[in-house]
């Protein structure tokens, strides 16, 4: 399929922007960037009661912000962690799609502001996002949630960071985690596969050498690439997780491993859907295409029937 026409025109608008080469410029440039990006969505969706809160962890305070659709109600909860290649990104980057997530789904949604690289290297942030999620899962009760019915969820480099949150919840023996949702994952740091290498700087993915931007900015060494907990489809086992809804889209450089993170996924025996939205590109979901709203459509129709399995 082609590009879907508004794709087209989106990235239209887009041209000339020195998207793809994000290399040329510093973390904090590249950052306003995206805020001023950001602004071109609008103001996101009402939800009913939005908090914003700062949480006391293991890894030291970490803000985050509560979206709760039926504020009379105890309901599932849903913790977000936002893309940006763990260099960009905050809590407003990503409000319009927390707020989405939230009305769509009828859960809490939690977004998470875990610390930026390179101010914060690996694994600062999967740290944080693990010990976020674990304060959840215990004060759910606190601000309307329901912490026996957990679930995760993240875009792009969020997508990682959910990966790696339900790994590390699976060996630690908890939080108990209903199901992770997994939207343009970047999981493989080897940067190897076909789409990462055929769509570099097209479509509006990044280029060959922005991509490395991102990963020098997030590790502390080379080795690291191949660490489960940076490429989980490297992860020695797979058995064991949540059951997963992986989001990828025809024309997204991570396309490819997020599928094979699927085939990996089932093979270890774990639940898993994998949903390609043709003609569609990285990010897709954060702007306000038709299948935007039919991904989330998708992702609501899976955090219905999550629950934690009884052991």
């Amino acid at each position: 399929m082609t590009l879907h026409p508004q794709v087209k025109a989106h990235l239209d608008r887009l041209a000339g922007s020195n998207f793809a080469d994000l290399h040329d410029f510093t973390p904090e440039q590249v950052r306003q960037g995206m805020r001023l990006m950001t602004q071109a969505l609008g103001p996101g969706e009402a939800v009913a009661a939005v908090q914003d809160h700062v949480i006391a962890t293991p890894s030291g305070e970490l803000a985050i912000r509560i979206y709760h659709p039926q504020p009379d109600r105890a309901l599932p909860v849903l913790v977000f962690f936002h893309g940006g290649g763990y260099v960009l990104g905050d809590l407003n980057t990503h409000d319009s799609l927390a707020r989405a997530l939230a009305n769509r789904t009828s859960r809490v949604v939690v977004s998470v502001d875990y610390p930026l690289s390179p101010e914060q290297k690996y694994p600062a942030a999967i740290n944080a996002g693990f010990a976020a999620t674990r304060w959840v899962a215990a004060h759910a009760a606190d601000f309307g949630g329901d912490g026996t019915n957990l679930a995760v969820a993240g875009d792009s480099a969020g997508g990682n960071l959910a990966a790696v949150v339900a790994l590390l919840a699976r060996d630690a023996g908890g939080p108990e985690i209903a199901a992770q949702v997994l939207i343009y994952p970047d999981v493989d740091f080897r940067r190897s596969n076909v789409s990462i290498r055929e769509f570099a700087g097209k479509y509006g993915n990044i280029s060959r050498p922005t991509q490395q931007w991102f990963m020098n900015h997030y590790l502390n060494a080379e080795h690291e690439k191949l660490d489960g907990h940076v490429s989980p489809l490297l992860a020695t086992a797979l058995d064991g997780l949540p059951p997963a809804l992986i989001i990828t889209a025809e024309y997204d450089a991570l396309r490819d491993e997020g599928e094979e993170y699927g085939t990996r996924l089932r093979a270890a025996g774990v639940l898993t859907t994998v949903i390609r939205y043709p003609g569609m590109i990285h990010e897709f979901i954060r702007w306000p295409f038709d299948d935007a709203a039919r991904a989330l459509d998708d992702i609501a129709a899976a955090l219905r029937t999550a629950a934690v399995s009884p052991r």
